[in-house]
């Protein structure tokens, strides 16, 4: 006689479950780096620029209850300086990202619907600029212009500019042939109204998730130029500044570079994942039409 045993397997999280479970951690991260950014004013942190009396300089994180997160070089708040600093990345990458949307989107459907002499032109304007390698654009920008926040926003909003043009005039050719768009043309409608009505809202949401991706480079970027010394002058608190302020440390000292570094790393991928579900809903939104 043979005696069957069935074995239930324990619940196994599907693939799905685990995206969206990455999709939650990442919707948290943001929401915390975006709430510290916009409250930092009226958070009870320490001024950035403020030495913590009775604490020494490059304190580790968690070896006092007032500073969390330690002390930088020469004894300053990390939390204070990470706080202001993201409110900083935040600033110059919601600047930078909504100016290139705009200029992009623009430039793009107007392209893509009115062809002829506008298309050319304005192909031979963005690949010229996509030819220059991004980085050192935004050098040259960053080194002619005044040091700050707003040279880093310009230099970045030219930079991203140009790639929204091209995916924006790629999603124009393709709606323009759609029905309601060729109704509208047919009823008489005039090229403003159906750039503006059918073609600017569609191509709007359909590079959405391409902002996130943007968002995340504009975080690298902006955190390189201080890195290097070329953005915000100190003793304004950034990413890539504390980091270059903590490179002469790092054999002993590695939390210096590692807290502001693992910050931009968590804001990075998050912002990423983001990106990536909001396509993923954009297309499952589309086949099911």
């Amino acid at each position: 006689m043979t005696i069957e045993v069935a074995v239930t397997a324990p619940d196994e999280v599907t693939p799905a479950g685990k995206r969206s479970f990455a999709v939650w951690l990442a919707i948290a991260w943001v929401a915390v780096v975006v709430l510290a950014a916009v409250c930092a004013p009226i958070l009870p942190l320490r001024p950035v620029d403020e030495i913590v009396d009775g604490l020494d300089p490059r304190l580790a994180p968690f070896s006092s209850w007032t500073e969390p997160l330690g002390t930088d070089s020469i004894g300053r708040s990390t939390l204070s300086r990470l706080v202001f600093g993201a409110r900083q990345s935040m600033l110059v990458g919601t600047v930078a990202i909504t100016a290139a949307l705009v200029c992009g989107l623009v430039i793009g459907v107007c392209a893509g619907y009115v062809r002829r002499a506008v298309d050319r032109v304005t192909g031979v304007v963005v690949d010229a600029v996509l030819a220059i390698p991004p980085l050192v654009l935004l050098l040259a920008i960053a080194a002619v212009g005044r040091r700050g926040a707003g040279t880093i926003a310009l230099g970045l909003a030219v930079v991203c500019t140009p790639s929204i043009a091209r995916l924006a005039r790629a999603q124009t050719l393709q709606l323009a042939a759609r029905p309601h768009v060729t109704a509208s043309r047919s009823l008489g409608a005039t090229g403003l109204r159906i750039v503006v009505r059918d073609l600017l809202p569609e191509v709007a949401l359909r590079i959405a998730p391409y902002a996130f991706l943007l968002m995340a480079y504009v975080i690298i970027s902006e955190a390189s130029l201080n890195f290097l010394g070329l953005g915000v002058p100190p003793p304004t608190p950034s990413w890539g500044g504390m980091i270059n302020d903590g490179r002469p440390y790092l054999a002993d000292e590695p939390w210096l570079v590692f807290v502001p570094s693992l910050t931009i790393l968590l804001t990075v991928v998050s912002f990423t994942v983001l990106g990536d579900r909001f396509r993923s809903w954009l297309d499952e939104r589309e086949g099911s039409r």
